[in-house]
């Protein structure tokens, strides 16, 4: 089994194909005040077990899938479908990357979650200062996923005026063993309430979108074109979203989205290559929040408009092998 490394699991997030986001649960007991996806201790996760072993055996049957990372919510909470999903990934030789904030961590884990760590490949803990579960607790969480021989990538919040830093606890048992990742504030979710907004941008103002080469699979069979957080929650266009309810579906559900031209784009160049086409031209001067809310308008714009569908599948098709879906 590999470790993976954060630039491990960049390239793979990079490759069209590659990689997945199981999202397996909107439940989190934790309740971070700024939790992108509005996760909730009372939130929904796994009624259908038929369906949920459905999506999970589809997902380990797509063969050019190497990694599939999975998150929430808080994956631990979910216990029955996370030691399952683990399970049946690593036997298809998937490489598993389980996201958590470490609320699980008592000073002697639970046999499953030792049992579970020990079947995945890197787990990236995240801690910041929203986060209520403390940094004694995270230390804790740090020790049991290294003695359990995953590698461990500490998720950190850059906020301006702040300078991330590891606090005490976790610094010492994480040592020079763990790598450091420094993520920027998303106003998603809660988000949205927390941080403050950042100026309102042209397409041509936005860089390609590496999410859009990473799709996710939650766990009601919803299967969606990227990883963005704002999708994940319910935001975006249809054209982002397709479903599957047995295990046959999952690849080419998958695939479907990946052929779709506007993410191949957006993925290839952003979304301004998108607006400099006579069809999208009223997105050229239009300022959008995010990323996010310009690939949707050039989405729409390519549903409501044959000939910007034409043009943006021509635009594809120029792309490179290897840096599209296809």
């Amino acid at each position: 089994m590999r470790r993976l490394t954060l630039a491990d699991t960049e390239r793979l997030r990079a490759t069209p194909g590659a990689s997945a986001l199981l999202f397996i649960t909107d439940r989190c007991p934790v309740g971070c005040r700024h939790c992108s996806v509005s996760a909730e201790a009372d939130g929904a996760g796994i009624t259908d077990w038929e369906l949920f072993t459905e999506i999970v055996a589809g997902i380990a049957a797509v063969p050019e899938l190497q990694a599939v990372a999975i998150s929430g919510g808080e994956p631990f909470a979910e216990r029955r479908g996370l030691s399952h999903a683990v399970s049946v990934l690593r036997e298809a030789g998937k490489d598993v990357v389980v996201f958590t904030s470490g609320y699980w961590a008592p000073a002697r884990p639970d046999s499953w979650i030792t049992r579970t760590l020990s079947q995945v490949s890197t787990v990236v803990l995240s801690t910041d200062r929203f986060h209520p579960v403390g940094a004694a607790r995270a230390a804790l969480a740090a020790r049991a996923i290294i003695d359990a021989g995953c590698h461990l990538i500490v998720q950190l919040l850059g906020e301006p005026g702040r300078e991330p830093r590891l606090p005490g606890p976790l610094a010492a048992v994480a040592g020079a063993g763990a790598e450091v990742n420094v993520i920027t504030p998303l106003r998603h979710g809660r988000g949205a309430g927390v941080f403050h907004p950042t100026p309102r941008r042209r397409c041509a103002e936005f860089g390609r979108c590496p999410l859009t080469r990473s799709p996710t699979i939650r766990y009601d069979g919803t299967v969606l074109g990227c990883c963005g957080e704002a999708v994940i929650a319910g935001g975006g266009p249809a054209a982002l979203r397709s479903f599957a309810d047995e295990r046959g579906q999952v690849a080419a559900a998958l695939r479907s989205l990946r052929a779709s031209p506007v993410l191949q784009v957006v993925g290839a160049h952003g979304p301004g290559a998108l607006a400099a086409l006579p069809p999208f031209a009223a997105l050229r001067d239009t300022r959008h929040a995010d990323i996010c809310r310009a690939c949707w308008a050039a989405h729409d714009t390519a549903e409501a408009a044959p000939e910007a569908r034409r043009m943006a599948v021509a635009l594809a098709a120029t792309i490179p092998e290897g840096r599209h879906g296809r």
